[in-house]
Formats: structure tokens, sequence, C-alpha cells
């Protein structure tokens, strides 16, 4: 007989259910709904609506299906902050995409047609490492290695969340735990690592000048020398950015200036 020690805790989880095909949405829903330990957050069956609810609502477990119209579920999830993800169950059609998340160890992924029973071993997954303590970042980083760097990049508008292309952005200013991201029009602030976006959006297009700043390199008009090294760099807004001269050296080999 187990010992009431050794039995695991029944924690509930909050879970969200995204994909664009109504009865894939309803058979989830059915057995998720079954389950005594699972609340379910919502479910939605666009990408855009799916991210809100995700950096929102903080859901434990994400069950995401792979394609989808405007935001894929690969997308949705290579835009989260690694540190704050949720654990993420991709659901596909396609098995080159579910062995590929598998591989680099996603939670587990769900191949369509599947069965209860299947459903079943992969929500077990999930317990288990809902009761393990350490990172939860497996899913973003095997989305990030499918969709390689992000051309779009979703921010805050009010209440909801847009996509804005990434070559619109001027420059990136961390701020504590927030990062400053800049276009001509507007400035939206994002709960992110300065680190994680260019690594997310790629530095061919950024060049980090500061230790809580980066500058789109197409961006800059004129460059002058301060101080000690220093520099002040121009954008072609008119915006004024210091450069620390920490990083002179790799910004002059990447821009060639």
């Amino acid at each position: 007989m187990r010992h009431p020690a050794d039995r695991r805790v029944e924690l509930v989880m909050r879970v969200v259910i995204v994909d664009d095909e109504a009865p894939a949405r309803a058979k989830l829903h059915r057995w998720l709904g079954a389950e005594s330990d699972v609340e379910i957050m919502g479910e939605f069956a666009d990408g855009l609506s799916a991210a809100q609810a995700i950096v929102t609502g903080a859901p434990d477990v994400v069950f995401l299906d792979v394609q989808m119209p405007d935001l894929s579920g690969l997308q949705i999830a290579a835009q989260l902050e690694p540190e704050t993800a949720p654990l993420v169950v991709f659901v596909t059609a396609h098995d080159a995409h579910a062995l590929a998340a598998f591989d680099l160890n996603a939670v587990d992924y769900l191949l369509k047609p599947y069965d209860e029973e299947r459903f079943r071993r992969a929500l077990e997954r999930v317990r288990d490492r809902l009761q393990t303590p350490g990172p939860r970042a497996a899913a973003v980083h095997a989305a990030r290695g499918q969709t390689g760097f992000s051309d779009r990049l979703l921010v805050p508008a009010g209440e909801s969340l847009h996509l804005i292309d990434c070559d619109d952005i001027h420059s990136l200013e961390a701020d504590d735990n927030y990062v400053h991201v800049q276009t001509a029009q507007h400035r939206y602030v994002l709960r992110r690592t300065l680190r994680d976006l260019l690594n997310q959006m790629g530095e061919h297009r950024f060049v980090r000048i500061h230790k809580s700043a980066a500058v789109n390199m197409a961006e800059i008009e004129t460059l002058s020398p301060l101080f000690k090294g220093d520099y002040e760099i121009r954008l072609r807004s008119g915006k004024a950015l210091r450069m620390s001269r920490r990083y002179a050296a790799d910004f002059f080999a990447r821009t060639g200036r």
C-alpha cells in the first residue's frame, strides 16, 4: 500500500485550448472537462486571441494547434517569454512538426487523429511536469528552432495585442523587467528581457549599444564621439542614444562604420 506521503498532490491546472477547428476544440474540452484537477480558462480559434489569453491569463498548460491562420501555434510559442511560458502540448496533423517539437523536449504532442488513451498519456506527462520544479522553456525553444528568427513581434495595444513588423522597430530600451519598444509612431512596453527579445528577433537586425539598449542598424543616421570611448548614436527619427565603449568594437565590426 502506498504511503500517504508518496501520493502526488493534486494541483488544479489552468488550461487553454487553441485550435481553429471546432470539433477538435470540442473533443479536448469534453475530455479535459471531465478531469477534477483541470480548470478550462478558455478556448480559441485564432492565434492572436490565443496569444492574448496566454499573456494576460498566465495558464499553466496550453493545448496548442500547430497549423492555424494568421499566427500559427509555433509562432505563438516562439513569442513567449521562456521563463514565464506555460507548459505546451502541441497538437498537429503534420508528423514532421510533431516529432521535431517532441525531440526538442516540448512537454508532448498529439498527432491528429488521436484517441482518448493517447490524450490521457499526454495529460499524465503534463501532471508530472507540473509537479517538478524547474524551467518550462522547452516549448518556446522548440518553436523558435522551427520558425527561426521572428519577423513580427506581439505587442500590447490597449486591452489587446497586435503584431508589428520587427523592421519597423527603431530601438529597444530595457527598464528593470520591462523593455520599451520604440517605432516611428508608438512606444510599447513589454514584460520581457532585452536579451530574450534579441534572441527572438535576431541580432542580424539589431545591434547592442549598451547593456540596456539596442538599435535597429537600418535606422542609424549619425555617430558622434563623446568622451572616454563613448559615442552618441542619432537615429533617423532624431532620437539620440548613448553607446557605451564596452559595445563599440562589436558595433563597428557589425555595421562597418
